[in-house]
This record gives structure tokens, sequence and C-alpha cells, in this order.
């Protein structure tokens, strides 16, 4: 297993570019073949996020098998791409399909955008014969229920290179679940449903670790980090580099700044200990801190903008759901969080939501400077708690949750337009998030709730729905979604055909 790097990056993964043909040609054609499938992966090759890595074309049962074998044992491939540049008999591919344990996309293209519709001869059809050849192929996928996603089109449209690019994320997204270890610091909220969950389904389903560790630890760890007085100093430093630190908090005379060093070692102890366990993702509770003097808050905040998961109340689901959104947007605009459906404006035709939670949301959310503030909490009897407030951009964003179903786990996901307050929020001191659902607050709400879509979700403003589909399909879950095409009779027909079809493809 390779080292977990909690940062969010995909410097690490490498994508495989497979071209299928056979040896029926001979070899001058299956020179051509080679040289296309070349110039098609370097044409690619620039616009996906990870290493894309040619291999040699596959022209026979055992190569193909070996290579599906090789692409699975290998830590660094997220997936690979499949491509029959010719016509590549579909019954050579069932071994190495079977054997394959990595996520598919099934490129569905050809070497030259146009036909010279003047200069084709038989020579040319034998050469490019991806039509048929990957018809073939989608015949073997279909019939071996080989969960994958298909990309259409010459590689130069952004059309396909945009697909392409979101399933390879979606995939990073998959990679970084199945190598993720959680740590629970204390239990669930009492009396919650959402935040309860199969640990053990979780990790056969998805491949995560879910383990638990006593908030003492922490708070021993964040003990150890308050003694070292220079670390703590040079945190403070970065706090005040990067926010607008409020008064009471700064070096130069705040009457609090103990709170603000309080906070700064709370955040070395808690990135300590998740590095000694090896995990980027991990929970906290509000009812179980041990001898921590603040609900972890601000390093909370900073560390989902690194990379880590994070869920509340012990809520892991949300936590792994936050990690794999973290890791698929890496590089781009946005980010991804902790989020809570809090609170509503019912004005009729104008519906919003106020989302936010105790402390707990990534600044990633927002491009402006956030200010670091305190106030009291009035929950989990500790002393008031750092945080950053800020308010997130506007723009589009997705909604999503992980919810266990007992027979397994469910994607529901919703699009939603993030918009600024109607009015300013002077006495809402923290991160938060105002969206208007689509295709409407009435649909969009009876469908999550129709659904048992969790309260706790991840708000994703880096990448889309399709990245967010193409991660269900991966690790196999239900997916449902709500967006401007959705009406709430059909999505509870929706629902019950996923309900059906996951309880089939489970078996009894």
């Amino acid at each position: 297993m390779t080292q977990v790097n909690p940062q969010a990056t995909l410097d690490s993964y490498e994508v495989w570019f497979l071209t299928g043909s056979q040896g029926l040609y001979g070899e001058e054609t299956l020179r051509q073949v080679e040289e296309q499938s070349r110039a098609v992966h370097a044409e690619l090759a620039p616009h996906v996020p990870v290493k894309l890595v040619w291999k040699p074309v596959l022209k026979d049962a055992d190569g193909i098998r070996r290579a599906l074998i090789e692409a699975s044992a290998d830590d660094k491939v997220i997936g690979v791409t499949t491509w029959m540049h010719t016509f590549s008999p579909a019954k050579m591919w069932i071994g190495g399909l079977q054997a394959l344990t990595k996520p598919l996309l099934h490129l569905h293209t050809q070497a030259n955008v146009a036909l010279p519709w003047g200069d084709i001869d038989f020579d040319f059809m034998n050469l490019n014969q991806a039509a048929h050849g990957d018809r073939e192929f989608g015949y073997a996928l279909a019939r071996l229920g080989v969960r994958h996603a298909t990309a259409v089109g010459h590689v130069s449209d952004p059309r396909v290179v945009s697909r392409v690019e979101n399933w390879t994320r979606a995939a990073a997204g998959a990679a970084a679940v199945r190598e993720l270890k959680l740590t629970r610091f204390g239990d669930n909220m009492r009396y919650v449903a959402v935040t309860e969950g199969d640990k053990t389904e979780a990790e056969i389903e998805l491949g995560v670790q879910v383990n638990t560790w006593a908030v003492n630890e922490l708070a021993a760890a964040v003990a150890e980090a308050e003694a070292d007085t220079a670390a703590v100093d040079e945190l403070v430093a970065v706090y005040e580099r990067d926010y607008d630190v409020d008064a009471s908090l700064r070096r130069d005379g705040g009457d609090r700044h103990q709170a603000l060093r309080d906070g700064a070692a709370i955040e070395l102890g808690l990135r300590a200990l998740l590095e000694q366990n090896g995990s980027a993702a991990f929970t906290t509770n509000f009812e179980d801190l041990g001898t921590l003097k603040q609900l972890p808050g601000l390093a909370v905040q900073r560390l989902m903008a690194d990379g880590y998961g994070f869920g509340a109340e012990g809520d892991w689901k949300t936590a792994v759901l936050v990690r794999a959104m973290n890791v698929a947007g890496a590089g781009l605009p946005g980010g991804a969080s902790l989020m809570e459906d809090y609170t509503y404006d019912l004005t009729p035709g104008a519906e919003k939501i106020l989302g936010a939670h105790m402390l707990e949301v990534s600044p990633t959310l927002t491009t402006t400077k956030p200010t670091l503030e305190i106030h009291p909490l009035g929950i989990g009897g500790k002393d008031d708690p750092v945080r950053l407030v800020f308010t997130a951009d506007a723009g589009e964003a997705v909604v999503v949750a992980l919810s266990d179903t007992r027979d397994g786990f469910r994607l529901t996901a919703n699009v939603v337009d993030v918009v600024p307050p109607t009015e300013a929020l002077p006495k809402l001191p923290v991160g938060r998030a105002v969206w208007e659902p689509r295709p409407s607050f009435p649909v969009a709400a009876e469908a999550w709730l129709t659904a048992g879509a969790a309260h706790h979700t991840v708000m994703t403003t880096a990448v889309g729905l399709q990245v967010v589909e193409d991660l269900a399909t991966m690790v196999g879950t239900e997916f449902l979604v709500i967006d401007e095409h959705t009406t709430a009779r059909a999505f509870k027909d929706e629902l019950r055909l996923q309900q059906a079809w996951h309880r089939l493809d489970r078996g009894f």
C-alpha cells in the first residue's frame, strides 16, 4: 500500500491508456495502429489531471489479462481507459475484465475526425474499425456486468476531454476512499440515526477503514503541542497572515489571545495524531471532548481546506465523502466542505436554504479573506471556540449525502445555486452558505426527504454532478440525483428502481 498523502493532490496517480486490436491484420496495419494510438494518447494526455500512461497495443487474450491484472495490482493506477482501434474480438477480453478491480472508461473514439471520403479504400476500412470494434467491446462489458463509464467522440472535442477529466477525478476520489484510514475521536452523537452506519460494510463496499481513538489520546497530543511554544507562535503567525484576526485574539494586546493559542495547539495536536495514524479523515463529537479546552473549530476548517475529510458528531460517512470530493477536486477552483441544511427562508417563490454547522465549514468555499473570531457556542460545555467566519461564494454547487440504507450505501446529490444572503448576517459568526436548490425548493426538499438522505452533507463547488455520478458507479452505491429535470413523481419511481436493482445486484 502506498503512503497516504492527506493533502488533496493527484500527483501520485496514473491512468493506463489501453488500445485493443488483434494479430489478424498483419504487421503493417498493427504498426499504424500503434502510431495512431500514440497520437490519440498524446492529444489527450495534457488534459488529464493525472499521468496518462500509454501501454503497448493489446492483441491477444493473454496479453490483455496480464495488463489488467498488472493495472489492478499497481497502487498508483486508479483506472484504465480502453479503445478498440480496430476489431478486437471481445472474447479475448473476458479473462482480463473479470480480473480487473479498477474503474474503467470506455473511450469510443477514432484516429481521424472527418472521413477522407475521396480516399477511402478497404485498407482504410480495415485500419479504422473502432465504430464496430468498440461495439464488440461494449457487448463484453454489458455481458459481464462491468461497471464503467463511456466517453464518445474525438479527443479533440472539448466535450470528450471534459468527460475524460471528470471520470479521472472521480477515479481519484474512489482511490482515495479505497486507501482511506479514518479516525473517529469518540463515538457518534447520542440518539442520532443518520450518523450511525455499518463500518464493516463500508470497508467491504467502499474500502475505507473506520476506527476509533479515545478523545483523551487527542487531548494528550494537544497538550504536547501546547508545550511547544515556538510551534504555537509560528502557527499563530500564519493565522494573522492568512486571516483578518479579531483584535481580541491578536498577539499585540488581545485580551483573549490565549484562546487563539489553545486553538493552535488543537490544530497541531490533531495534525500530529492523524499523521501518526496514517489517517486522511476524522470525526469529532461535541458530546465527547474529554479534556480539550474547546470544540475543534478552526483546526477542523483548516484541515478540510488542506484535503482532509471531516464529519461532525461522529458522522464518519460524511468524512469519507468530504475526503473523496477534496481529492476529486484537487487543483480546481472552489472546494468541498461538511455542510448542513440548517434553516429556511420560505418566502413563496423565493425559498432559500441557509446552511452552516456549529463551526466546521471549510474556507475553500470562498475566495474572500475569512475573519478569525471567538464567540460563545452554547453547546458542548467548553471554552468559547475560535473559528473562521465567511459566506460561501455565489455559483453552482452540488450538495451530496452518503447514507447507510442497511443493504448498502446511497449517494443522493442535489444541484444547487449558491446565492448571496438576502440580508447581512452580523449575528451569525460561522462559515455559512445560502443556496437555492434545483429544480425548486418544494420539489428538491420532497425528493431529499423521500430518499432518506442525510442532514449532514458535503457541498462541493469544485467538481460537478458528473464526477459524483461516476464515483457512485465506481464504488457501486445507489445514486439519486435531484436537478433541474427532477419531478417528485419520477423521483419516487427512480428510488424504487434503484432499491430493487441494488438488492438484486448484491444477491440474497
